[in-house]
C-alpha cells in the first residue's frame, strides 16, 4: 500500500515588478492639439467668410474679425442681381456639365485600351499623357491661346470647354489606367468566351468595376473645372462667359469695393465644392492612392 508523502510548499519566489509603460497621455492630448490646430487653420477662413457675409461693408472695414450685430442676408441678393452672380454660377455648371461627363468618359476608354494593348508604341502614348500631366498649365497657356484662336473658338463657351478637356484628360487617363490594372483579367477573358464584343465588355463589365474611379476622376474634375480661373479668364473674354471663379475677381472695383458682397460670391462659390467633397470623399482619397500597392 503506497503511503502518501506530502510535499512542502514552493518557496516564495521574490517577486520583480514589472516595469511600468509609458504614460501616453502627454503626446495623446499633443496629437489632439496639432489636429486641432490644422482644423482651424483650414476652417477657420472659411468661417469668418461666412461670418463676414452677413455683416456690412462698413462693420468689416471697421473690424474685418467682428461678429454680425445683426444678419444681413441682403449680401447675397447684392451678388446674385448687382453682381452677376447668378449668371456666373450658371455659365460654371454649363462647364462642369460638359467637361465631366466627357473627360470621365473619354478617359476612361482610352484608358482601357492602353491597359489593353501593351506596345512600345501604346507605351509611348501613355508616357506623353504624363507629360501632359507634368507641364504645368503656365508653360503653355500662350501656344494654346494661338490654337484656341485659329480653331475660331475665341470668346465661345466652346473655348473655355474644350481646353478644359484637353487638360482634364492627361490626369482622367493616368489615374483611371490606375483602377484597371487592378481588376482581374479573368473577368474580361470569361465575358470573351461568352461572345461579347470588346465595346460590350469594356461597357457592361470593366466600367462598372472601376466605378470607384470613375467616382474619384469625377470629383477631381468637378474640381478643376469649378475653380478653373485662367482658362476662362484668357478664352472667354465676355462678361457673359465668365465662371464663379473669375466673376468674382470683377466685383472689386477701381474705386469701391463691396466686401460683404464678395464674401457672399466667394462662401457660394465654396460651398458645392465642400459638399461634394463630404458626400465623395472615399472616393477621392482612393483616387489619392491609385496604384500605390501596384
Amino acid at each position: 500500500m503506497a503511503v502518501p508523502t506530502l510535499t512542502a510548499p514552493p518557496a516564495d519566489r521574490e517577486l520583480t515588478p514589472s516595469p511600468h509603460r509609458p504614460r501616453r497621455g502627454g503626446w495623446t492630448a499633443l496629437r489632439y492639439a496639432a489636429l486641432i490646430g490644422a482644423a482651424l487653420v483650414f476652417v477657420g477662413p472659411f468661417v469668418w467668410i461666412w461670418i463676414s457675409s452677413l455683416r456690412n461693408s462698413a462693420d468689416i472695414g471697421r473690424d474685418p474679425f467682428g461678429l454680425p450685430t445683426e444678419l444681413n442676408w441682403d449680401n447675397y441678393y447684392n451678388a446674385f442681381v448687382t453682381g452677376r452672380f447668378g449668371a456666373y454660377l450658371g455659365n460654371t455648371f454649363l462647364y462642369v456639365a460638359f467637361v465631366v461627363p466627357l473627360v470621365v468618359l473619354l478617359a476612361s476608354m482610352a484608358a482601357y485600351a492602353l491597359t489593353l494593348v501593351r506596345t512600345k508604341i501604346t507605351t509611348l502614348l501613355f508616357v506623353l499623357m504624363l507629360l501632359g500631366v507634368m507641364v504645368p498649365f503656365q508653360s503653355i497657356m500662350i501656344p494654346q491661346y494661338y490654337v484656341v484662336r485659329d480653331l475660331g473658338l475665341l470668346g465661345s463657351y466652346w473655348g473655355i470647354i474644350v481646353p478644359s478637356l484637353a487638360l482634364g484628360l492627361p490626369f482622367g487617363v493616368f489615374l483611371m489606367r490606375a483602377f484597371f490594372l487592378g481588376l482581374p483579367g479573368e473577368l474580361r477573358d470569361a465575358a470573351r468566351v461568352d461572345g461579347a464584343s470588346e465595346l460590350r465588355v469594356f461597357w457592361h463589365v470593366m466600367l462598372p468595376l472601376a466605378r470607384p474611379g470613375i467616382l474619384s476622376l469625377a470629383v477631381f474634375q468637378f474640381m478643376f473645372t469649378w475653380n478653373a480661373f485662367l482658362i476662362p479668364l484668357l478664352y472667354g473674354q465676355h462678361e457673359n462667359l465668365r465662371p464663379v471663379a473669375s466673376g468674382i475677381m470683377f466685383f472689386v472695383g477701381e474705386y469701391n469695393t463691396d466686401r460683404a458682397a464678395i464674401a457672399a460670391a466667394v462662401t457660394l462659390t465654396c460651398l458645392p465644392v465642400i459638399v461634394t467633397y463630404l458626400f465623395l470623399q472615399r472616393y477621392f482619397i482612393a483616387g489619392m492612392t491609385a496604384g500605390a500597392l501596384k
